[in-house]
C-alpha cells in the first residue's frame, strides 16, 4: 500500500475540470485499429471516442505538441490485431489527420505501451518530456495499463477518460460487466491513484490557452 493510498480522499468528483498542459505533453494515441470494430468485441460504449481522439490530435498537431501513435500488433494469429491483417490497421480516423509523420511510432504485444517497441519511456525522458496524455482504447485494459505504469515511471500522465472506449465483459461471479461499468470503475481507481482523469474539451481549451 503506498502513502497516497493512505491518505484521506474527499468526496468530490475525481475528474480535473482544469489542467496545466505542457508545452511539450506528449499525446499518447493508443490502439486506434480498424480491428476494434469487429462484432467479435462485443457491446461498446462512448460511440463519440474517435471523435474525441481526432480533436486531440488536431489540437496537437496545431500546437507543434509531440504525437506518439501505439499499435498493437498480437502475437496470436487468428487475432483482428494480428499483423498482415487488415484490422491491424490504424482507423481512418487517425491516417487521415495525420497532417505529418507521428513523432514516434510504437508496437507492441502487451497491455502497456511501456514495454513495446521502440521503448517509450526512453524515448520521452531522452527529450525531457515528463508529461504524457493517455487516450484509445481499451479503456480498461491497454489504456489503463499504459496509463499506471507511465505513472509508476514518474511521469505525469494525463488520461482522457472520454476520448477511450472499451467492451462488456463477462463477470469473474457470473452475468455481464458492462462496458459503462468498467469505465466508472478505471476512472475511480486511475484518479485516486495513478493519475489525472480529464475530458477532451478541458484539454482542447488548455492546449488553446499555451
Amino acid at each position: 500500500m503506498t502513502e497516497q493510498s493512505l491518505t484521506p480522499r474527499s468526496p468530490a468528483p475525481l475528474e480535473t475540470t482544469t489542467v496545466d498542459l505542457a508545452p511539450d505533453a506528449a499525446l499518447v494515441v493508443v490502439d486506434v485499429q480498424c480491428g476494434f470494430d469487429e462484432p467479435a468485441w462485443g457491446a461498446r460504449d462512448n460511440p463519440d471516442a474517435e471523435v474525441h481522439v481526432a480533436a486531440l490530435l488536431r489540437a496537437w498537431q496545431a500546437t507543434s505538441r509531440p504525437v506518439v501513435i501505439v499499435r498493437h500488433d498480437s502475437v496470436h494469429p487468428d487475432s483482428p490485431l494480428a499483423p498482415g491483417g487488415t484490422g491491424n490497421a490504424l482507423k481512418p480516423e487517425v491516417v487521415r489527420l495525420l497532417v505529418r509523420e507521428p513523432d514516434l511510432l510504437v508496437s507492441k504485444t502487451v497491455n502497456s505501451s511501456f514495454h513495446g517497441s521502440p521503448d517509450l519511456a526512453a524515448w520521452l525522458s531522452g527529450r525531457g518530456i515528463r508529461q504524457v496524455v493517455v487516450c484509445g482504447v481499451q479503456t480498461n485494459f491497454c489504456c489503463e495499463t499504459t496509463a499506471r505504469v507511465g505513472a509508476n515511471l514518474g511521469f505525469d500522465v494525463l488520461y482522457v477518460l472520454d476520448a477511450t472506449w472499451t467492451y462488456d465483459l463477462p463477470g469473474f461471479s457470473g452475468g455481464t460487466v458492462s462496458a459503462a461499468q468498467l469505465r466508472e470503475v478505471t476512472a475511480t481507481n486511475l484518479a485516486n491513484e495513478f493519475c489525472r482523469v480529464v475530458s477532451t474539451g478541458t484539454l482542447l481549451a488548455a492546449a488553446a490557452a499555451t
